[in-house]
């Protein structure tokens, strides 16, 4: 997984994995910081928490555009400046007058475009580091590490946002509504360290920084015919077509997910399921996958050696931590948020080694069957949280049920956001290295950025799961999903033979 990898592609994924950090630790409590500070319907706060993640997803078509022509380092770094005062107003409690919504829209505004000069331009940058022909094979496998990297700062951000928010509140007094402000500001710090760690290892990808159509691949562009230039193109943009559903269906971890997790799941928890609560007991199962992977593959008897301590030592801790579990815990609905990073964390290696294993056999699917297959697998996980709301009240019944109100066991979540992960590992990280293999070189940051249009269109679609929360039964609800992933799946699978064509 890790071997014979460019040395930039860790200073790059190291540089994002601040900067999602904060991203997410934000996520993590947007919605719900909309509907109590400012008293917003699940409808409203949905709407804006869309149109926000629509804007985050396509400004990267326009950051593209820019950087093909004033180059993608100048972008990504003023990208994250504008990100940090995006992050700073944010952070500065206003209260839950006009003043103070009209003063957290321009916040989202300024970090939506930030997002939108650093995302794909970054990732741009991370494909050219497989333009070397020493490196070209493993452009799948680096973008999975580079995906698996941005999830490191996502696990431990949900986290973080209770944590600040707790203490502040019994440290300080600070009151619920203002202490969503120091989860925000939380994203400021890690702006600082992911710019930090851009420019202390720069010289490790310094090279990638100024890969335009005008110049080091003018040469490609005359090998490409306007006839191959326009296939390509065409195929990206069936494909940008499929994904907008997956991105609608996979977005509602911050939406229908969150609100399911607040109003319907169990409040407590005991046993070994509270373990799962507790991000380090999470890190410490990743540790163990990481490390049997080392014990079973590792050329060198030093490293097996290191690989079963690791093992040892990471279960005996958490044998240890459940031996002294004090009771049932509380269940805050935003650490839900953690399961989708951990397992992307802990799945990687297991998604990377079963199509490695597949390739030597000749039998991998190709980028786009991988693709279709990850739609049918987010089908599945909402077929999971379908199975798991039969008999459960509507939201609207919720609200008003008092002691008639009805529960769901957190594993209907767990689960679900499990399975939804795999799809994200099949979808995500194997899109962008398609996107960056396909697309013509001088298109190469619009293509990019066009991936992001059609993440932009799914998460502004994400509001359709806001309004369908009220008096809709739950499965209904969940169904929709199931049935728009389907169908873009049997899409996919229609026009395999165009998508492969171009692929190869």
């Amino acid at each position: 997984m890790f071997e014979n990898q460019p040395k930039g592609l860790w200073a790059l994924s190291l540089a994002n994995t601040g900067e999602r950090f904060g991203y997410y630790t934000m996520i993590a409590v947007f919605v719900l910081f909309l509907k109590a500070n400012f008293g917003l319907s699940a409808g409203a706060a949905g709407a804006i928490y869309s149109i926000f993640m629509g804007l985050v997803y396509f400004l990267p078509f326009v950051g593209g555009i820019m950087a093909d022509k004033y180059g993608y380092g100048k972008m990504v770094t003023m990208g994250i400046v504008v990100m940090f005062l995006g992050y700073l107003f944010l952070a500065v409690p206003l209260g839950g007058n006009t003043v103070a919504l009209v003063a957290m829209l321009a916040a989202l505004a300024l970090i939506s475009l930030g997002t939108g000069l650093f995302k794909g331009n970054l990732q741009v940058m991370v494909g050219n580091l497989y333009d070397d022909p020493r490196y070209s094979d493993r452009r799948d496998s680096g973008f999975s590490i580079f995906y698996m990297a941005i999830n490191i700062g996502s696990l431990f951000a949900p986290t973080a946002a209770i944590g600040i928010m707790n203490y502040v509140q019994s440290r300080y007094g600070v009151s619920v509504n203002d202490s969503y402000h120091y989860a925000f500001g939380i994203a400021c710090l890690s702006l600082i360290l992911s710019i930090a760690i851009y420019y202390a290892f720069r010289g490790s990808f310094r090279q990638t920084e100024n890969i335009s159509s005008k110049n080091t691949a003018s040469d490609q562009v005359e090998e490409i015919s306007k006839e191959e230039t326009k296939s390509r193109i065409t195929a990206l943009c069936l494909v940008f077509a499929v994904v907008i559903f997956f991105w609608m269906a996979f977005q509602q971890n911050g939406l229908t997910l969150t609100l399911f997790a607040d109003e319907f799941t169990a409040k407590t928890s005991s046993g070994l399921q509270s373990m799962a609560f507790d991000v380090w007991n999470l890190v410490l199962l990743i540790f163990i996958v990481y490390a049997l992977f080392g014990l079973f593959q590792s050329k060198h008897a030093k490293g097996r050696v290191i690989s079963a301590l690791v093992i040892v030592a990471s279960a005996a801790v958490l044998v240890y931590r459940y031996m002294h579990l004090a009771g049932s815990i509380d269940i805050a609905a935003p650490i839900f948020q953690h399961f989708n990073p951990c397992f992307v964390v802990m799945l990687t290696p297991v998604s990377i080694a079963l199509f490695g294993s597949l390739a030597k056999k000749g039998k991998e699917p190709s980028a786009p069957r991988k693709i279709a297959l990850g739609m049918l697998v987010a089908a599945a996980a909402y077929v999971i949280m379908m199975v798991g709301s039969i008999g459960l009240l509507s939201p609207a019944q919720q609200k008003v049920a008092g002691d008639a109100a009805t529960f769901a066991s957190p594993n209907w979540l767990i689960f679900t956001y499990m399975t939804l992960t795999f799809g994200e590992l099949l979808l995500s990280p194997i899109g962008i290295s398609f996107v960056s293999k396909v697309a013509p070189p001088k298109y190469k940051g619009m293509m990019m950025g066009g991936w992001f249009v059609a993440t932009a269109v799914g998460n502004l679609l994400v509001s359709v799961g806001g309004f369908l929360w009220g008096s809709l039964p739950l499965w209904s609800v969940w169904c929709v999903f199931v049935v728009l992933c389907l169908l873009s799946a049997l899409f996919m699978f229609a026009i395999m033979k165009r998508l492969e064509k171009v692929a190869k």
